[in-house]
């Protein structure tokens, strides 16, 4: 399986072989399982302070029967505000929690490592298919070969104003101004000053990525990566396969050294 390799004015270079990854089979669920186990390690532990919503002074009656009310503890005091009401369990205003959480609790999910290596591979042989990455919601009408290979003029590009003449030779400005057309959120979101989404673009995959992040921060949903740390978070944002994805061609040279077990035992890589 061969693919052109583009220059940044938008002509063909040559063609190059694609190396055995990008004939993976392609497995939505195994990218599905990866993203949520790699997600899970951003989480932050949460827990509480151990007399939360305890700190009143609320005592039970002795002996708590014969009242003819609630055998509930209420709040002391000297009349007025929220004397005699209950306080300092879990069933009244501002009470502590019944059951709440510790930060002992375990919540990043493992994965094995065969099933990582797979799971990207499969997602990396997906950004090879036009029908896969078009169902996400890319806007790829003009563009005629999959995966998207560039020359390595492309990280040497720092500026924005240069970024925008090789987006447009090479049909990709469609796909970012799709990001305009979001509406705006309404409600708690709003009011914490999340009030659009930014949703995901094209990602460039280089080898030196340190220059082309500069230029791409000026527009929205534009990442860049590198391909030591290419993992299915970048390829499958949200879980859902598979983002529009710009190789460059020294890239697609690293890629041809990825070795994994399973994919030898299915016959993909030799």
């Amino acid at each position: 399986m061969s693919v052109a390799v583009l220059t940044t004015t938008g002509t063909k270079e040559k063609e190059i072989d694609l190396p055995q990854v990008f004939s993976t089979p392609f497995r939505k669920d195994l990218i599905h399982k990866a993203f949520v186990n790699l997600y899970s390690h951003q989480f932050q532990k949460q827990g509480r302070h151990p007399t939360a919503g305890m700190d009143v002074v609320a005592r039970s009656l002795d002996p708590p029967t014969g009242h003819g009310q609630a055998r509930i503890a209420r709040l002391r005091g000297g009349g007025g505000g929220r004397q005699g009401e209950a306080g300092g369990v879990a069933s009244t205003k501002g009470g502590r929690q019944a059951h709440p959480p510790t930060s002992q609790k375990i919540i990043h999910k493992k994965l094995n490592k065969k099933e990582k290596t797979l799971a990207l591979c499969s997602a990396i042989a997906a950004t090879a298919s036009k029908e896969i990455v078009e169902s996400r919601g890319h806007k790829v009408d003009k563009i005629d070969s999959f995966p998207l290979v560039i020359s390595d003029e492309i990280e040497s590009i720092s500026k924005a104003k240069d970024l925008i003449k090789v987006l447009d030779s090479l049909n990709l400005t469609q796909d970012i101004q799709r990001l305009k057309s979001r509406n705006a959120r309404t409600g708690k979101s709003a009011l914490r000053g999340r009030r659009k989404k930014v949703g995901k673009s094209i990602l460039f995959v280089t080898k030196n990525p340190k220059n082309l992040s500069e230029a791409c921060g000026s527009f929205p949903g534009l990442d860049v990566c590198s391909v030591k740390e290419l993992s299915v978070l970048d390829l499958a944002p949200g879980a859902v396969p598979i983002r529009l994805t710009v190789y460059s061609k020294s890239v697609i040279e690293e890629m041809a050294k990825i070795k994994s077990p399973h994919l030898e035992l299915m016959g993909i890589i030799k």
